[in-house]
């Protein structure tokens, strides 16, 4: 089984103006491919862009409507999910599940009334920034704004969703805020897409200690298939299943096996990678007992430790 942190598809359906449908399509995460996966859940990530778009809010609730309209298209093979029960459940019935996410932290707008309000919605995982800064902190594009931490509203944003039950996502958040988040939260929280920076040096990806303090937070990493954060290559370098077991091993030896789980970024990247899609996550899952994770480690990263910190905080 697999639970894949973030993907962003319901963008890319959202600006492809209804030519493409979850159902089944070009992109790399849709339903028939997510069951060649044996999916258990997969968090959609509503993506806005602050550059592109004068109204974040309305985009954002644009691909939340689309979100629930193709789930509701596909009732029969997937259903929402906003907790570990509400999972469980979906398995029992024979569906997969669709968890909500947001990702960049600025269509909240600055409020936590509009945080409550997404809750209620239906979201339960928030990347706190993309590569902007925002009203919660300032991301580690570049490393420009690297030693940085969060706003006093970020500080706020981290307490709500303690208390509500969120999922808070450091995955493009600046190191500054990395360390702010984990003192501050007192659940776990996650790196929905980022990999190891002493292996790849990125931005994106978590140097040593955050991946210590992660691991003793009791949250986990996903794993990103992108070749711009498992190698140092020029951006057409595809990205090969070996690139991305160097990256678990080190993460497994820096953090420990229950630190580590999936997120592909599958639909949000240039997509260069030997694993073309979500359906080719079996090429991954040979590598890594090619190369000594026994199974129950296996299980641990692709869906027992997502499930773990889904059951510990939703």
């Amino acid at each position: 089984m697999l639970i894949d942190l973030h993907c962003d598809t319901i963008l890319e359906c959202h600006l492809s103006g209804g030519k493409r449908k979850l159902g089944s399509s070009d992109l790399c995460v849709d339903i028939e491919k997510m069951k060649k996966a044996d999916a258990l859940g997969q968090f959609f990530a509503l993506y806005v862009d602050m550059k592109a778009t004068d109204n974040l809010m309305q985009n954002c609730m644009d691909m939340l409507d689309l979100f629930y309209n193709e789930l509701e298209d596909n009732k029969d093979s997937i259903a929402f999910a906003a907790c570990y029960k509400d999972i469980e459940k979906n398995r029992t019935e024979g569906k997969m599940s669709a968890l909500l996410a947001i990702e960049e932290g600025a269509a909240l707008n600055g409020s936590t009334a509009n945080l409550r309000n997404f809750y209620r919605l239906g979201v339960r995982l928030i990347t706190m920034l993309w590569n902007y800064p925002n009203q919660i902190g300032y991301p580690n594009f570049e490393f420009i704004h690297k030693e940085k931490g969060l706003t006093e509203f970020g500080m706020e944003v981290v307490s709500e969703m303690n208390r509500l039950g969120m999922l808070i996502d450091v995955s493009h958040l600046s190191d500054g805020g990395f360390y702010d988040v984990a003192r501050l939260s007192d659940k776990p929280f996650v790196a929905s897409h980022s990999n190891a920076r002493a292996c790849t040096m990125h931005g994106r990806n978590l140097e040593d200690d955050m991946i210590k303090l992660l691991a003793e937070k009791g949250g986990i990493m996903g794993l990103n298939l992108e070749s711009f954060f498992l190698n140092e290559g020029e951006p057409t370098t595809i990205s090969t299943v070996c690139d991305m077991i160097r990256h678990l091993k080190h993460i497994r030896n820096i953090g420990g096996i229950d630190v580590m789980a999936i997120g592909t970024d599958f639909d949000g990247t240039m997509h260069t990678s030997e694993i073309a899609n979500i359906g080719e996550m079996d090429k991954l899952m040979t590598a890594m007992k090619q190369n000594g994770f026994r199974e129950e480690e296996i299980d641990k990263v692709f869906y027992k430790n997502a499930l773990r910190v889904i059951k510990d905080v939703l």
